[in-house]
Formats: structure tokens, sequence, C-alpha cells
């Protein structure tokens, strides 16, 4: 078993359509722990235990300072989940990582690709992180899931970074490539469809079913060592729907991050 810890990261200054994902941490937490939910994942793996450590919410100043925070969470070498937050926060967390972790996989679930070189004219847009990342050479590997936005720009910068897209227009989860570095997985929650995940600040249908997400993480057989959870807005929830899928994927990845 490994030992994991827990940041909230509240911040959503990057966001170039709504502001809301900077709340979504502590929602998240009280959904799981809520009367409804017990703390058990469906592979058996309890996330009530001592091996987890939640070290709480980051109200952030400055952009940078999220790898500042994730350096000293990872320091240790322990693992890291991360509740955002938008998905700019997945950059300067990388960054850290890649201090620990010179060679990372990385499982993007989104329904964007998040490879535009700027956006509005902000190169660390929450549209932009993996462009970052890769041109950084912070990642060996890029594989994206769940893409249903991609337009000539974005493909032109996968073809450039060669990152491997699996479009929902042609989704084969059985071709998901194995990994064989160490990996961290982002979740994006509009990478579900608004019909499971309405608390989004980009609505995109045709998505995935959250059976779908959680079945792809069940069936990862590689070295994870960090994940995020990104872009829940609870402005935009119906009946928390959202916040208790955001839990449900929490527990899941922590268990995936405890044995593996």
């Amino acid at each position: 078993m490994n030992k994991i810890n827990i940041q909230g990261i509240n911040w959503d200054a990057k966001s170039s359509f709504q502001r809301g994902p900077a709340k979504a941490p502590a929602l998240i937490r009280k959904a799981l722990y809520s009367d409804s939910m017990n703390l058990c994942t469906e592979l058996g793996t309890t996330i009530e235990n001592d091996l987890i450590t939640d070290n709480g919410d980051f109200n952030i100043e400055d952009y940078f300072d999220i790898a500042t925070i994730t350096q000293k969470n990872i320091e240790n070498g322990e693992k890291l989940l991360t509740l955002g937050g938008d998905h700019s926060i997945t950059f300067p967390i990388i960054k850290a990582f890649h201090d620990h972790y010179p060679k990372l996989d990385i499982l993007h679930i989104d329904a964007h690709a998040d490879l535009y070189h700027d956006y509005e004219g902000d190169p660390y847009s929450h549209a932009c992180p993996f462009a970052r990342i890769m041109e950084n050479g912070y990642a060996v590997k890029l594989v994206q899931v769940g893409i249903r936005t991609l337009n000539p720009h974005q493909a032109s910068q996968a073809k450039k970074f060669d990152v491997d897209i699996h479009e929902m227009r042609n989704l084969d989860l059985t071709a998901i490539p194995n990994f064989k570095n160490p990996l961290y997985i982002s979740l994006d929650m509009d990478g579900f469809d608004p019909a499971f995940a309405p608390g989004v600040s980009h609505h995109e249908p045709g998505g995935l079913s959250s059976r779908q997400v959680i079945d792809l993480i069940q069936g990862i057989d590689a070295q994870i060592v960090g994940a995020d959870i990104v872009e829940y807005n609870p402005d935009r929830d119906f009946n928390d729907m959202t916040a208790y899928l955001a839990a449900k994927m929490m527990k899941e990845l922590l268990g995936k991050l405890m044995v593996h």
C-alpha cells in the first residue's frame, strides 16, 4: 500500500467562460463524506485509513504558487490527488511532479484537448495546460480520451506533440495503450456527457458515461503516482449530481493510487 496526500486548489482565475470551479474542492469532500456514501471503492478498498492524508484546500494568489504547494505535498515521494479548480492547475502540478518523475505518462480524460498554444492571449489558460506540459518535456506520453471538440489548430498541436487522441466519435476503450512509465491521470468533469455531469462550465454533448470512465480507471495496470479532478462548477450543478460523481471518482482514484 502507498501513502497518498490530498490537496485542494481553489483556483479558477484562468477559466475562459465562467468562474465557479474554485468552489469545488470543499463540495466534493462534502459529497464524499455525506451520509449517502460509504468510503469503500467498487473493488473493495477502503479509503478510510492512515495511508491517506488530506492537507486541505489552498487559496491561490499567484498561479505558480500551485507548483510550490504541490512540491511540498509530494516532497517525501508520496502520491498526490488534487481537487481543482480549473484545468490550468494541471501544468504547475506536472511541473512539480517532473522533479520526482522525470519520465511520466499522462492519461487525460476530457471533452477538450486543451492544447492551444495560447487562448485569448493567455498561454496558461485552462485551454492550454497540455501544450505547456508537452513543450517542456514533462510527459513522455500523453493519451487523451473523450475528446469531441478538436479543431484544426489543436489537431496540429496534437500532431506536433505526438499526442495519442481517442475521440468520442470513434471511441474504442480497448485500444487505449498500456502505460510503461509512472502514470498521472487528469480527469476533467466535462469529459463526462452532461447528462451525467451537468455541473461544468462547458456542456459538450456526446460524452463518456460514468460507467465508461470508472471501467477505464479500474482497468489500468500501471504505477499511478498522481491524479487530479478538475472543472467541476457547482454554480451549474443540478441536485449535486456532479458533486457526487466527482466524489465517486475521487474514491475510485484513491483506491487505485493505494494499490498501484
